[in-house]
């Protein structure tokens, strides 16, 4: 058995023990980024387990599941967190109050601000353990961004799969999975899905497709070789639909505002808090010369 099976094999040992996971982006992720990310997602719930993909920033994107992509780490856990886009200024106060067996959450805009759309709210859970986290397309762990440096605890003592094709990949995870000469990361989690033997529906391989295309500028980059149209060939057999996606949108955000009040407290007010919406740079080929410098120093591999 070579290197990369028994990567793969140690990859599907973590994966097959572990109940929960979270996947983590870079900020401003291309689509490739993107496709791997939301395509592992939706295979890790093909097994049951409980999965949430973070990123710095707030992504916008037209690939399947691209929508659970949020910006805390946390997989599952009981407190209910409450989301809603904020614009800087834009909340007066949020208060609640308990009407009988009702317990109501008011949000109050500022004079000359909208009011909140009922439709952009949304509900999920966090403060769950978090078993194993897989990291795509990252060389460091710095360069995650504050989904990294603000949550250092939460990396420590986790089991780490580094997924990447970079250059400059510091070889940081408790396994890596990098692979410097292939073109595209899709294609690293296409591998990764068929060695943990998971059906590979039309979803995720048009996602995976998706991003294989975009990395490779339509399979015309330099890293397209032979290996490349085999991975195609693969998902176009397995439904992959060829269509062009939107390059995704980023932007700055902060975390999610999260309100989980004691039943026996008394009525509270929450200030609102500063944020900014600030356009992301655009993203650069990996093609490109790689500029970044790895600034953190390697942990000790136990492959």
């Amino acid at each position: 058995m070579d290197n990369n099976q028994n990567t793969l094999a140690r990859i599907q040992e973590i994966t097959t023990k572990c109940r929960s996971a979270v996947i983590v982006i870079p900020p401003n992720p291309s689509i490739d980024a993107i496709a791997s990310s939301t395509s592992l997602y939706l295979a890790l719930n093909k097994l049951g387990k409980t999965v949430s993909i973070a990123c710095s920033q707030k992504v916008q994107s037209d690939l399947t599941a691209s929508d659970k992509i949020q910006s805390i780490i946390g997989a599952g856990g009981d407190s209910l967190m409450v989301s809603f886009p904020y614009t800087d200024g834009a909340i007066d106060k949020v208060d609640y109050n308990i009407q009988g067996e009702s317990f109501n959450l008011v949000v109050t805009p500022r004079p000359g601000f909208q009011k909140l759309n009922p439709n952009q709210v949304k509900f999920s859970y966090t403060g769950g353990l978090v078993d194993v986290i897989f990291v795509i397309d990252s060389p460091t762990l710095n360069s995650l961004g504050t989904i990294y440096t603000e949550n250092q605890n939460q990396f420590n003592g986790k089991d780490i799969i580094n997924i990447d094709r970079h250059l400059t990949n510091a070889y940081y995870g408790t396994v890596n999975y990098v692979n410097k000469t292939i073109s595209s990361i899709s294609e690293l989690i296409l591998s990764i899905l068929q060695t943990l033997g998971i059906e590979i529906d039309r979803d995720i391989a048009t996602n995976l497709y998706a991003g294989s295309a975009a990395s490779t500028n339509n399979f015309t980059s330099y890293s397209t070789n032979a290996e490349t149209f085999e991975h195609i060939a693969t998902l176009l057999r397995l439904g992959a639909v060829k269509k062009t996606f939107k390059k995704p949108v980023s932007t700055m955000t902060s975390q999610p505002m999260s309100f989980q009040p004691s039943i026996n407290s008394q009525p509270q007010v929450i200030n609102s808090m500063p944020g900014r919406n600030v356009e992301a740079p655009k993203s650069m080929p990996i093609e490109s010369i790689e500029k970044e410098v790895a600034t953190e120093k390697p942990q000790t591999s136990q492959e």
